[in-house]
């Protein structure tokens, strides 16, 4: 199983979202900016690399938000979303096809990755 992390970055009453790059699994679906925990990091630090070489951010990284376990035909993830705040730079498509801070009800209408729709269903019922 591949543990992943993802960010909750608030702006007002929209999140960030990030369309993953064609060439990838799951090519231009939706997502929240993060990636895969690599050996000796904790899922902070996971978070904080991954969104620094993604988007060209420094982050502040809080508390779990929620987390799920899903299986792709291709891989099983366990994913943890975590609450975090830019604190240096301006999210920039340095991998992603595009971004957008949206509401979680603009994001009905966009495809997202299944696991990640999951914590679309999570948060809507919170927001």
């Amino acid at each position: 199983m591949m543990e992943v992390v993802a960010a909750l970055i608030r702006r007002g009453n929209t999140f960030l979202a990030c369309q993953r790059p064609a060439h990838k699994a799951r090519g231009l679906q939706w997502e929240f900016a993060g990636g895969k925990v690599e050996p000796g990091e904790t899922k902070a630090q996971a978070l904080a690399r991954e969104l620094r070489e993604e988007l060209g951010v420094e982050l502040a990284v809080g508390e779990p938000v929620t987390e799920v376990t899903y299986r792709y035909p291709d891989v099983t993830v366990h994913l943890t979303l975590l609450s975090a705040a830019i604190t240096a730079g301006e999210p920039r498509k340095l991998e992603h096809a595009d971004i957008r801070w949206m509401t979680p009800a603009e994001a009905k209408d966009y495809p997202f990755c299944p696991a990640d729709r999951v914590f679309l269903e999570r948060l809507e019922a919170h927001w």
